[in-house]
């Protein structure tokens, strides 16, 4: 277990301010670089945060329910909101290595 910095993990003051509000739980990240462990913290604004499991899927195995964890109605708006964020280089491929990393705050 460590102390991880923020920004590691969450990629901007929109995601870090839903983290604090309680709506994203969870991110996923492209399984090319590992950005925690499980147990690691993080602090946002004065909240400590603690990462509760990093999971390795696929694109293909996230479904409405991960994609409410990570701030969406739903998977086809989740991956909708993909493709806005990443222009021109992302690509939903259900085949695509993913790691998932779920976190409370503490």
């Amino acid at each position: 277990m460590a102390r991880i910095d923020a920004d590691a993990l969450l990629p901007n003051d929109r995601v870090k301010q839903a983290a604090l509000d309680g709506d994203i739980t969870q991110l996923s990240r492209g399984a090319g670089n590992r950005y925690a462990e499980e147990g690691d913290t993080f602090d946002v604004d004065g909240t400590t945060f603690e990462v509760t499991s990093v999971e390795e899927r696929t694109l293909g195995d996230l479904t409405d329910a991960d994609a409410k964890r990570e701030g969406s109605p739903s998977l086809d708006a989740y991956k909708k909101r993909m493709e806005k964020v990443h222009p021109g280089d992302f690509e939903w491929d259900e085949t695509s290595e993913i790691l998932t990393y779920r976190f409370e705050s503490q």
